[in-house]
């Protein structure tokens, strides 16, 4: 079967969204402070720096390293972090909306405080269809964001054969391409979820073994914002791990 070189995805820097969903949720807001539509989030000037020093660690490896292709989510925040990372490189990027942020449907906007208080139905029937399976009215499951992202990881292997590619997206599509390129559980995924906070401008990634299967080189790292002098979020500081 066709096989990719190297993959890589990066979540896109800190967003304006980001910002105030972490206030929204240490305060016991309902709400979240955005008026964006979710493709519309910009990113906070914390997730610049981050986009920029990811830029520099992109340009200092080596020729035999660089990605040969980037691909990233329409959404703003990672078109913003892939402009960013990318600028300087020559490293050809377009977009696909395969890569887009899990949509939520009805519960867009509100923190968990605020989907108990407001849609106690739809937290009781997420708890027993548990987080894999559960699809908010009007929006995705993690089963439909993997979907659209296993025709994309096709997509890759056919076009793009023994190349380095580079993806911008967003944490859950992180989590789940470790689930589709490693063969993981729907347990196994939803451990990962609740051990780890995918973090801003984090790198995961995998590279092919002698027998042309990609195997996991890296997961949630951010040591090159920190080499680079960027400044983490706080998620950040806790949850690299290499693979």
């Amino acid at each position: 079967m066709a096989e990719l070189a190297t993959l890589w995805i990066v979540r896109h820097g800190e967003s304006t969204a980001n910002v105030a969903a972490s206030a929204a949720e240490e305060s016991g807001s309902e709400l979240i402070d955005v008026t964006h539509r979710d493709p519309d989030v910009p990113l906070s000037p914390t997730g610049e720096d981050q986009a920029r020093a990811t830029g520099r660690w992109l340009a200092e490896l080596p020729e035999a390293r660089r990605p040969d292709v980037a691909i990233m989510s329409p959404y703003l925040r990672a078109v913003r972090t892939a402009e960013l990372a990318l600028d300087g490189t020559g490293i050809p990027v377009s977009r696909d909306e395969r890569l887009r942020d899990r949509e939520l449907g009805i519960l867009d906007g509100l923190t968990g405080h605020g989907v108990r208080r407001r849609y106690p139905e739809e937290a009781t029937r997420r708890d027993r269809l548990g987080k894999f399976y559960y699809r908010p009215p009007g929006g995705e499951s993690w089963t439909d964001v993997a979907l659209r992202l296993r025709a994309l990881l096709g997509d890759l292997r056919r076009d793009h054969e023994d190349r380095r590619v580079l993806l911008f997206g967003h944490d859950a599509l992180v989590f789940l391409t470790r689930y589709l390129v490693e063969g993981l559980t729907e347990d196994e995924l939803m451990a990962l979820t609740r051990r780890y906070v995918i973090a801003n401008c984090s790198v995961t990634g995998w590279s092919a073994d002698g027998d042309g299967r990609l195997r996991p080189d890296v997961f949630n790292d951010v040591g090159h914002l920190q080499a680079q002098g960027a400044t983490p979020t706080r998620e950040d500081e806790v949850h690299a791990e290499p693979v």
